[in-house]
């Protein structure tokens, strides 16, 4: 499991940085606070599957990608 977490936190760290926001624009996004989103980044808190869906469409990768499951930033069906 720690090894999921750490993967979720670097790639999502990787592409907040890729879209030029700030974890303070991350955790306005997300409506929590921007040390609990800073949390989330670090790998100390364990997201819920909605909010993962929900950072997947907003970096407009899968899910998959997101944990650390493949590779593949490409969500399914797209090219």
């Amino acid at each position: 499991m720690e090894i999921k977490m750490q993967m979720l936190s670097m790639r999502l760290k990787e592409l907040r940085k890729e879209k030029g926001m700030k974890q303070i624009e991350m955790a306005e996004l997300l409506g929590c606070k921007s040390n609990h989103y800073q949390r989330i980044e670090y790998g100390q808190v364990n997201i819920p599957s909605l909010t993962l869906l929900f950072l997947a469409d907003y970096f407009d990768v899968s899910a998959d990608y997101l944990l650390g499951r493949t590779d593949i930033r490409e969500t399914p069906g797209k090219s």
